[in-house]
């Protein structure tokens, strides 16, 4: 873990529970706008990403929900957490008890938040400091996908990518709070929860999130 990342989470920070899932802690954000003047800041980039990884979002935490109530999924699997963030997913991968956990992350500062969250929690996440959508999916048992489909162009590349590894046989779950790219037709829902995130940049209130997954073996 680059130095500069893991102070840059530390410093901007502090550790708390998740809404809704005792036994969670993350490295939380107070306040998106701030957070990403920082990042520029730090970065000398204007076009640095929004600090995604300094907040819990809704799909994320739907997938953590069916994780505890459906720890068969990932029991003694191995899981790559895809577009992971504050590494959300993997944690309650591994919570449920996954026997390894990785997660894959464009952003340098999610990478650090990713492995700062899991020894926050008791647990170790390989953090993938690249973009998996570039390779084959990977030799995993499941893949966990929450929140990637905010934007058009990300939801045109993972979809597809996230079929070919369900078709190779790998368990595939999304978690998505009803974003506008994420298809409706094709897909199975497996479970809804209400969730509060803690981005002011979603509505705060509770709202429904999904856990979906695709059809046949």
């Amino acid at each position: 873990m680059a130095a500069s990342t893991r102070s840059f989470v530390l410093r901007h920070t502090h550790l708390g529970p998740v809404p809704g899932l005792p036994g969670i802690r993350l490295h939380l954000g107070a306040e998106v706008l701030p957070l990403w003047h920082a990042t520029q800041v730090e970065t000398g980039d204007p076009d640095a990403p929004l600090p995604y990884w300094a907040f819990a979002w809704g799909g994320g935490l739907a997938i953590a929900h069916y994780l505890r109530d459906h720890p068969e999924a990932v029991a003694d699997r191995r899981v790559f957490d895809v577009g992971s963030g504050s590494g959300l997913c993997a944690i309650a991968a591994l919570q449920a008890g996954a026997t390894g956990a990785t997660g894959a992350d464009i952003d340098a500062f999610a990478i650090a938040a990713v492995r700062l969250n899991a020894r926050a929690n008791g647990h170790r996440v390989a953090g993938l400091h690249r973009d998996a959508l570039d390779d084959d999916p990977p030799e995993v048992d499941v893949i966990l996908a929450g929140d990637c489909w905010y934007d058009a162009g990300l939801a045109d590349r993972i979809l597809p990518w996230l079929r070919r590894a369900h078709e190779r046989g790998t368990h595939v779950l999304l978690g998505d709070p009803g974003r506008r790219y994420l298809p409706t037709e094709g897909l199975i829902e497996l479970a809804s929860y209400e969730v509060r995130t803690t981005t002011d940049l979603e509505d705060l209130e509770f709202k429904t999130a999904r856990v979906v997954t695709f059809p046949g073996p």
